[in-house]
């Protein structure tokens, strides 16, 4: 089976599979909709803090919308170990390694082709309600955060998805991951600040202030982001090639 058909088989599961474009599409529709929620209501008010990143603000709903993406990820590759569905794909598709490649191909592209859209929608939306705070893309660092934010969130659907195919289980990696980015990333900020900023979360989201402190800066950030992605990935492909269906 050539690479083209496998993609496109891939690409029928995705639309298909409900639990999966829905959590694609949550994506965009947690992020526009927190973003109107906060910015209508105390997004001036906590503009008028000296002391606000005005940047990092703007794409406050992204924290929201991460969870969505992991979500897309994990289920993703998820779905391909419920009822025996990885048997029958790779009946059609005996090269493990081509099955797999494609598979995240797919998940990357449409992960970051949704959080592009999702990024520069939220930060043009929120400033509607900006009134006098109200920023442009030319601000200082927004162009660059709005891009940035896009790829951190194809990332950390990457990220999850890798961890999806050591796991088995979108249950265990959401389980896993969701307390860790909430929870986890926090309290290790509070003790350990050198520390967090290589965690993916605190890394990724360097690219979204506009004047980043200390190292690493806002595109190292998202490589070391994407340093943990790659990790998954090949942990993930690995699992794949080793284990029976």
């Amino acid at each position: 089976m050539s690479t083209t058909a496998v993609l496109r088989s891939e690409w029928i599961k995705i639309r298909s599979v409900r639990s999966v474009a829905g959590s694609l599409m949550a994506v965009f529709l947690a992020t526009l909709a927190v973003t109107v929620l906060a910015f209508a209501t105390v997004g001036q008010a906590e503009a008028d803090d000296p002391g606000t990143d005005l940047v990092f603000g703007a794409f406050y709903a992204l924290n929201f919308g991460q969870i969505a993406a992991i979500s897309f990820g994990a289920t993703a590759l998820s779905s391909e170990y419920l009822n025996g569905a990885l048997r029958v794909s790779l009946a059609a598709v005996p090269r493990r390694n081509l099955f797999y490649a494609a598979k995240m191909t797919l998940v990357g592209v449409l992960a970051l082709v949704v959080g592009l859209a999702t990024s520069f929608t939220a930060f043009l939306v929120g400033q509607m309600f900006m009134g006098e705070y109200a920023i442009g893309l030319g601000e200082p660092g927004a162009l660059r955060a709005a891009f940035g934010g896009g790829m951190y969130l194809a990332l950390m659907a990457l990220f999850a998805a890798g961890l999806t195919a050591l796991l088995r289980s979108a249950v265990a990696v959401l389980s896993l991951l969701i307390p860790f980015i909430l929870i986890v990333s926090f309290v290790v900020g509070d003790v350990a600040s050198g520390a967090a900023k290589y965690l993916p979360d605190r890394a990724g989201q360097l690219v979204l202030h506009q004047h980043p402190e200390g190292s690493p800066g806002p595109w190292a950030g998202l490589a070391v982001t994407a340093a943990w992605a790659a990790a998954a990935l090949v942990v993930g492909w690995w699992a794949m090639r080793r284990r029976d269906a």
